[in-house]
């Protein structure tokens, strides 16, 4: 990949995972999309530096047709991901494949518990995990919510790990808040927000919190236009880290003028 671009907010600095760095905060997928075309454009809406796309069920080799010539490989960075694991064999398998095939050490290491709720399978996501990093992977980790697990993973060696906002395509925003921050004031590694973002506004309370970044797809790419979707969490994301960086005001139980009354001469 190129140099990163230029910092969108100005005081900011790149977000450095691993080896790897990068001016913009927002990945999506490359998934549930119309087309390769429709994918594409959005992809350069969102103005992201890192794509993520499953292994076990996209065409990696470079065929005719394939997704990777609808990527500008020179400014964008691939994220392979081990969607579709269930298991900590299958995924470090998955992974291992996603090296030889794109020649890349990053991986999204998924493993999930079953096909109903698509949460994560804590034991095996952490078993891979370890092994992953052994075998000299930088692995951006997808973990539910729970700030203990997050450590644990942090622990095992994780260059990133992923807390759910809300169950995979769901939609639904970030359920815990609370949960989200308390893993990222806990962590030494940048903290990604993964999975139920359903809209612009998502991503900017995920950024205000102080998270590292928001990792989505199906909020882009269920949208009745993906394209201006695209757009819109681009500025989100901008919206979101620069409010963090700023420093919000504290709250107030009580009403307080905007304008002080220090100084006024008082009617008679």
């Amino acid at each position: 990949m190129s140099a990163p671009l230029p910092l969108p907010v100005p005081g900011d600095a790149p977000l450095v995972i691993g080896a790897h760095s990068f001016s913009s905060r927002l990945f999506t997928g490359t998934g549930k999309y119309a087309s390769h075309e429709q994918m594409r454009d959005a992809v350069q809406a969102s103005a992201c530096e890192v794509v993520t796309l499953a292994v076990r069920r996209v065409d990696i080799t470079g065929a005719a047709g394939s997704l990777l010539d609808f990527l500008d490989l020179d400014a964008i960075t691939l994220l392979p991901n081990t969607a579709g694991c269930f298991n900590a064999d299958d995924a470090v398998r998955t992974a291992r494949l996603a090296r030889e095939a794109l020649d890349t050490d990053l991986i999204k290491l998924e493993v999930l518990a079953d096909q109903q709720t698509l949460l994560p399978e804590p034991i095996e996501t952490l078993d891979a995990c370890k092994q992953l990093v052994s075998d000299g992977f930088t692995v951006l980790a997808y973990t539910s919510d729970d700030p203990v697990m997050a450590r644990r993973l942090e622990e095992a060696g994780a260059a990133a790990v992923m807390p759910l906002g809300a169950p995979i395509g769901s939609g639904l925003g970030l359920l815990n808040p609370r949960n989200i921050l308390t893993i990222k004031r806990a962590a030494s590694v940048p903290i990604i927000v993964d999975a139920g973002v359903g809209t612009a506004s998502h991503v900017t309370s995920a950024m205000e919190l102080g998270v590292d970044g928001v990792l989505l797809n199906t909020g882009i790419a269920a949208a009745d236009d993906p394209v201006l979707m695209a757009a819109a969490m681009k500025h989100a994301w901008i919206a979101g880290r620069a409010a963090y960086l700023a420093g919000r005001m504290a709250t107030r139980d009580e009403a307080s003028p905007s304008s002080p009354r220090a100084g006024l001469i008082e009617a008679s």
